[in-house]
């Protein structure tokens, strides 16, 4: 059987910005035998997330993630249906979902890597396994839960950085839930505001391209800020943490802006902010999600039970075609995308 694939065409640099040519798409033969432990899936959506770009360098810089090779297939988070298994966990039109998913049409996988997920879960959304009621989800709502601090009824301010992304859009909802007075999104257009502010509830938006950021923050958070969820770094989050109170909390969930640059991370701070940081006590510790498994099951009926409650908006900008796999990651790194950033690659569920 012939299917599709995408593998990495070329490595953008360390410095460099990734296009979508940093991508090619080609056909290649899948087997016609499912081995014991393997199964056979149909791939309906995939995901490209910003973690991706460490992916594109020989050296992802991380322990824990590995590099894309040359001319190999990329993978990343996905959801697919079975077509044909011979693992004991999984039956023919079982709906299951990965971190490591191949960017092919058709795949055969070892089971042992495939999550068997609820379409219930979602109303039938399954795309939504790889936004909200999945990884961007559980980063949001166990990054505000560990390191955000919300004690419900102290009258916090929180303030959110690339607040119109996957993460972003939803730590902003999840911190009034979990009782934060007053939430703050800083995003990149007059649109992604008006988004953040009529649809998602928060009390006010920064458009970074417009206006003096520093003015806007000072004004929009007259007591100073409590919690920060930090999706981009570099100068926006500089100014925001001038901003911050003392023994206040930043939530270290991405750093978007220097992800481009050969840089560690986290980023250091520059010395004036860093002085401010130690100065006011201020909490920035690495947080990677995946160091709080045990909590994951819970989250994801947390966060399903809000979205079937009308509490937690869920806002997804979609691509079609697996040949649009690399326009979709380009747009997603320059801000492209409002809410999660999807790519539909087929949508028959019939067996």
């Amino acid at each position: 059987m012939i299917v599709q694939r995408v593998v990495l065409n070329s490595r953008p640099g360390k410095n460099g910005h990734p296009v979508a040519e940093n991508f090619r798409v080609e056909e290649v033969n899948l087997p016609d035998c499912v081995n014991e432990g393997q199964v056979q899936v149909r791939t309906l959506y995939l995901s490209v997330d910003p973690y991706m770009r460490c992916r594109m360098n020989e050296d992802t810089g991380s322990d824990y993630i590995t590099p894309w090779q040359l001319s190999q297939v990329v993978d990343g988070g996905g959801v697919g249906i079975i077509e044909e298994s011979k693992h004991t966990n999984f039956t023919k039109g079982d709906f299951v979902t990965s971190f490591y998913w191949p960017w092919q049409t058709k795949v055969i996988l070892d089971g042992n890597i495939l999550e068997k997920v609820d379409p219930q879960l979602v109303n039938g959304h399954l795309s939504y396994f790889l936004g909200a009621i999945g990884m961007p989800g559980l980063t949001s709502l166990i990054g505000v839960q560990e390191k955000g601090h919300i004690t419900a009824g102290s009258n916090q301010t929180m303030v959110v950085s690339g607040a119109a992304g996957a993460c972003g859009s939803l730590a902003g909802q999840i911190g009034h839930l979990l009782g934060c007075s007053r939430v703050v999104g800083i995003c990149g257009t007059p649109e992604k505001c008006l988004f953040l502010t009529s649809e998602l509830g928060f009390d006010a938006a920064i458009n970074y391209k417009e206006g003096n950021v520093a003015e806007q923050l000072h004004k929009l958070c007259p007591a100073g800020v409590d919690v920060y969820f930090d999706n981009v770094g570099g100068d926006i989050s500089d100014t925001v943490i001038s901003q911050m109170n003392q023994n206040s909390h930043i939530i270290l969930c991405g750093q978007i802006s220097q992800y481009n640059k050969d840089v560690p991370y986290p980023p250091p701070l520059p010395p004036a902010v860093e002085a401010i940081q130690k100065e006011r006590n201020i909490t920035r510790e690495r947080f990677l999600v995946l160091n709080y498994k045990d909590k994951f099951e819970s989250g994801i009926l947390q966060l399903s039970q809000w979205f079937k409650e009308g509490k937690l908006k869920i806002k997804e900008t979609m691509i079609n075609g697996l040949e649009n796999m690399g326009a979709a990651f380009q747009s997603m790194m320059t801000g492209g995308n409002i809410g999660k950033q999807i790519v539909f690659i087929s949508g028959d569920t019939s067996l």
